[in-house]
């Protein structure tokens, strides 16, 4: 049963899907009160809790305290209300790189009891414009200099009405911040339900439409007071660096929630390419890493040639799987575990995990607590230990798309099941096996590709790799390996053959890569994830 919402503009909870369609919700040990504002417990909260003074957010060559920062969003929240009308409800989207100004956004626009929708700087206005459409947009918060397509976005749309600038390098120099330097720094929040939606997450979208996944303001609290504070254990001292962008739920948890949450810093990156990440874990002193794993690689030759990592205490690895190779470089180098784990935009954030004193090379883990998980067959019966199948979740946090798009496909028998492949082993532990749809079929063989690029990864001539299934008459599938090979190495026959012998005794040999393409570099998302889609594509 929802508590009574504070939204006078009802969309969101409106377009929730029916309550029969979503998953059980295991809310156990997650109390909190039913008036909640989340935005107010990252900022205002944290300063009557002593940590005024302590660091927030560093970006753009600033250092902010959390006392600035509740003054700064309750300053940007006044002017979302009293001047540009924003109403509870009202659905609010923001388009940045990661810097502190997007962050104050976010936080000043969830106090206004808007339902926040953060997109990537890369997007065009016809993406832009699905998500306007989907969403009912009304209001659009939108850094100066990405402006150029917000505006076409909206031109073109019945729905947006209002496009605001704000300055993203910290100069304070657009709209927005002039009109929040004649605001109080003191701003009534909404006090909005804790079963209010707060934000919508739009999944990627690679293989179709982007589905809009709704996300309740005592989600973004459960995602920090189960796995960060769990697995992470998060403290004030903490100073957490990534690269996944806030516009994914994956970044906006460990790149703002997560920190936020238990009076740490966040350092903010808007190019955060492994050089500039190792930059700012040197000069700051980071502790909490959030990356893909090529950007892990990247790290471990960087600290070959001197690079100093060892404040690093926490390497968080998810967007795709952790090849072990990666895992035993970098406990070998630093004697400190990677952190592979599972999560989805669905789920908002990561699941399954390893942990400091529990961790395996090519594992996923256990569940974060107060999450379940299974591995089921295509009648949604578990399957035996140790056999490939489904894997299906349930916990505090759970799939609700906009309009239930689909619902019925991810959430099943109360359980969300979260497209991809996975077994679990006899003592509990679960491995990834792929996403269900990169399991290659070959001669009747099942195939898991990242088990293969594993494999070539333990090569010393592999610098990166993907393994796709390409078209084949006589097999229907083939293993395709992608590679990008390391300085001194040579694309050739000769190395495709080294490759293919090497694969053949590391792993049985029926699933070595029939078809070697060299490459200077593979197609990636901006948090480093490797998209295998568009080798499909080209394939």
């Amino acid at each position: 049963m929802l508590r009574p919402s504070a939204h006078t503009d009802t969309f969101s909870r409106d377009n929730l899907p029916a309550p029969e369609t979503w998953p059980d919700l295991l809310l156990d040990g997650f109390d909190y009160p039913d008036r909640l504002n989340a935005a107010v417990e990252m900022t205002d909260a944290m300063v009557a809790k002593g940590f005024g003074d302590h660091i927030a957010l560093i970006g753009n060559g600033r250092r902010r305290t959390y006392k600035e920062l509740s003054d700064w969003t309750n300053r940007l929240a006044h002017v979302l209300v009293d001047d540009f009308g924003v109403k509870p409800g009202n659905r609010v989207m923001i388009r940045s790189a990661n810097n502190p100004a997007m962050v104050a956004c976010w936080l000043a626009a969830t106090k206004a009891g808007a339902v926040v929708i953060n997109t990537m700087p890369m997007l065009r206005a016809g993406e832009l414009a699905k998500y306007v459409d989907k969403a009912q947009i009304t209001h659009a918060l939108c850094d100066t200099r990405l402006m150029e397509e917000m505006i076409t976005c909206a031109k073109g749309s019945d729905v947006l009405e209002t496009v605001v600038g704000f300055d993203g390098t910290s100069n304070h120099d657009a709209e927005l911040d002039r009109l929040a330097l004649q605001k109080p720094v003191k701003f009534d929040a909404v006090e909005t339900s804790q079963d209010d939606v707060a934000l919508i997450g739009f999944t990627s979208g690679s293989t179709g439409e982007p589905k809009g996944t709704m996300h309740f303001h005592r989600d973004l609290l459960i995602i920090a007071d189960g796995y960060a504070k769990e697995v992470l254990n998060v403290t004030p001292e903490d100073i957490f660096i990534g690269s996944p962008p806030l516009a994914f739920t994956f970044g906006l948890g460990g790149l703002a929630i997560f920190p936020l949450r238990f009076g740490a810093a966040a350092t903010l990156l808007e190019n955060a390419s492994p050089p500039n990440m190792i930059e700012i874990i040197e000069k700051y002193k980071a502790t909490v890493c959030f990356t893909a794993p090529t950007a892990y690689r990247a790290m471990l030759v960087a600290m070959d040639a001197g690079a100093d990592l060892s404040s690093l205490r926490a390497a968080v690895s998810a967007g795709e799987t952790l090849p072990a190779p990666v895992y035993d470089a970098w406990i070998k180098q630093t004697g400190k575990p990677m952190l592979d784990g599972i999560g989805a935009t669905e789920m908002l954030h990561i699941f399954v995990t390893n942990r400091f004193d529990d961790h395996k090379p090519a594992c996923t883990g256990r569940p974060v607590s107060g999450y379940e998980a299974k591995v089921i067959g295509p009648d949604g019966a578990e399957v035996a230990r140790g056999e490939v199948g489904r894997l299906a979740v349930r916990g505090p946090t759970g799939c609700r798309y906009l309009y239930g798009e689909r619902q019925a496909e991810y959430v099943q028998n109360g359980w969300n099941v979260t497209g991809d492949a996975f077994v679990q082993d006899e003592d509990g532990y679960f491995h990834f096996a792929a996403r269900n749809d990169d399991i290659i079929l070959s001669s009747g063989y099942n195939i898991a590709g990242p088990e293969v690029e594993a494999a070539l990864l333990a090569h010393e001539a592999v610098l990166e790799c993907a393994v796709i299934g390409a078209p084949d008459e006589a097999r229907g599938q083939i293993v395709q390996a992608h590679v990008v090979l390391g300085a001194g190495h040579l694309p050739g026959d000769l190395m495709v053959k080294v490759l293919q012998d090497h694969v053949k005794a590391v792993i049985a040999p029926f699933k070595y890569p029939r078809s070697v393409v060299f490459a200077k570099e593979l197609p990636k998302t901006e948090s480093g994830k490797i998209q295998r889609f568009r080798l499909k594509e080209t394939e």
